[in-house]
C-alpha cells in the first residue's frame, strides 16, 4: 500500500527519485498522468490498466466522458524508473502540475501524487479544516 507523505525535488534533467519506502512496491516501470487539483498521479502498470480499462469502457457518447478520456489518457506516459529510483516528468506534465523544484510526493493506497511543495501547503491546509465535515458526507454514503 502506498501511503505517506515525502519531500523531494526535481533536478536540472526533470528526474524526481521516488522515496525510498515506495521504489521496491511500485515497480520498474510506472504511469505518469495528469491528476486531479493540479497535481500528478503516478500509477504501477497494473493500477494503471485497471483504471485505463474502465475509463475505457465508458461511453463516449457523453462530451465529459471524452473530455476527461482525452485529459487523463492522452496526458499519460510510461516511465522507467531507473537504477536510482527515479523516474523523468516530462515538461508538459511538469508545467500542468505548476511543479518548481521542491515536490511533495504523496501515497494514496494505489497510487502517488506529485505536488507542487506551495500547492501542497495550500491544499492540505484547506482539507484540515474541512475534515470533520468530509467525514460526515463520507460516513453518510456508507465510505467510513
Amino acid at each position: 500500500m502506498l501511503i505517506g507523505e515525502h519531500r523531494h525535488t526535481i533536478d536540472a534533467k526533470n528526474r524526481l527519485s521516488l522515496p525510498a519506502k515506495f521504489r521496491k512496491e511500485i515497480g520498474k516501470k510506472v504511469v505518469i498522468t495528469f491528476g486531479l487539483d493540479n497535481c500528478l498521479f503516478v500509477y504501477r502498470l497494473k493500477e494503471w490498466e485497471e483504471v485505463a480499462g474502465k475509463l475505457s469502457a465508458s461511453s463516449f457518447g457523453q462530451a465529459n466522458t471524452r473530455a476527461f478520456n482525452r485529459h487523463f489518457l492522452g496526458g499519460a506516459v510510461e516511465t522507467d524508473v531507473d537504477a536510482m529510483g527515479r523516474i523523468l516528468i516530462p515538461d508538459y506534465q511538469r508545467e500542468f502540475a505548476g511543479l518548481k523544484t521542491k515536490v511533495v510526493v504523496a501515497g494514496v493506497h494505489s497510487r502517488l501524487e506529485i505536488w507542487d511543495e506551495d500547492k501542497w501547503k495550500e491544499f492540505t491546509g484547506r482539507i484540515k479544516g474541512e475534515a470533520d465535515t468530509l467525514a460526515e458526507k463520507l460516513s453518510e454514503i456508507g465510505a467510513i
